[in-house]
């Protein structure tokens, strides 16, 4: 009997051993030498960290109709502490970085620049009045438009849901203390662990104008 319990136990400990461990494309969670190293290479403040941040940027040429979707940004933990680094003033130190990096869970973070264009700018034809086929005048186009766009990522084929969302419109202002708007940068924040493949991609579904689809290479980041 007692054989035949030890051999059962070492059956579920070769299968435990056996299984596919748990992991991640990019590195997280972050080790204290790796917050450490991002929180110098942002405290550089010079082209290594903007070549750095490029990497998780990919550009898009303008469309021919609809909102510009001029760039998506796919951040992950190591890039988002060194670029948290790089914003903090000179006093700044590399103990403070693992303090705060330490106080919330590790996240990505997915950004979007939208700028409007000639066929989707910031004024709209609009009735003067609720009168059916009233005369057409000019309005403006409202600050929170982005809403209007629908936002998808997946991680591989899975579709995953951001636990934190927020958009910022953009403008254009003169001398005379005049703006208009010009677009909106959208962020969207996701649990490090909701992304398990080795790519990501981005879906975003304008009102006017073609779909934007945007894939990432996780095992490239770091």
């Amino acid at each position: 009997m007692l054989s035949n319990r030890l051999r059962l136990s070492a059956f579920f400990l070769t299968s435990l051993l056996t299984l596919p461990p748990s992991s991640n494309a990019f590195e997280t969670p972050l080790s204290d030498t790796a917050v450490r190293d991002a929180y110098f290479l942002g405290q550089r403040r010079n082209e290594d960290l903007a070549h750095f941040l490029d990497k998780y940027t990919q550009h898009l040429p303008q469309p021919k109709t609809g909102p510009y979707i001029q760039s998506v940004s796919f951040l992950t933990p190591y890039a988002i502490t060194a670029q948290y680094s790089s914003l903090q003033p000179n006093i700044y130190s590399a103990q403070q970085a693992q303090l705060d990096h330490n106080k919330q869970p590790e996240f990505v973070r997915m950004v979007v620049q939208i700028s409007l264009t000639d066929s989707y700018g910031p004024y709209l034809m609009s009735p003067t009045n609720n009168r059916y086929a009233s005369p057409q005048g000019i309005g403006l186009r409202p600050s929170n438009f982005w809403k209007d766009l629908r936002f998808r990522v997946y991680d591989g084929d899975k579709f995953t849901i951001p636990t934190n969302a927020q958009g910022n419109a953009t403008y254009r202002c003169d001398d005379e203390g005049g703006c208009i708007l010009t677009g909106a940068v959208v962020s969207f924040e996701y649990s490090a662990d909701a992304f398990t493949s080795d790519t990501a991609t981005v879906q975003i579904d304008p009102p006017e104008g073609d779909q934007v689809v945007v894939d990432f290479d996780l095992t490239s980041f770091r």
